[in-house]
């Protein structure tokens, strides 16, 4: 009886629960040792984007600003 409990047990009972452990076949591998070049992590390449865009539309704006006080 115990015998069938513990095969009960060992199997999962939801999708989530059999994927919880995954393979490194089938998960995204972002950082491998063979890949030349830089490695930024993403949070970073997020902030310098923003950061980038945001540098923009301050410029465009106090372009603006300074058009409109010089004429």
């Amino acid at each position: 009886r115990r015998a069938a409990g513990t095969v009960q047990a060992s199997k999962p009972n939801s999708t989530r629960a059999a994927g919880a452990g995954g393979s490194s076949n089938t998960m995204l591998k972002l950082y491998t040792d063979d890949s030349p070049g830089l490695r930024v992590d993403p949070f970073i390449v997020l902030v310098l984007s923003l950061s980038f865009i945001a540098s923009i539309f301050f410029l465009h704006i106090s372009a603006k600003i300074i058009r409109a006080f010089t004429k």
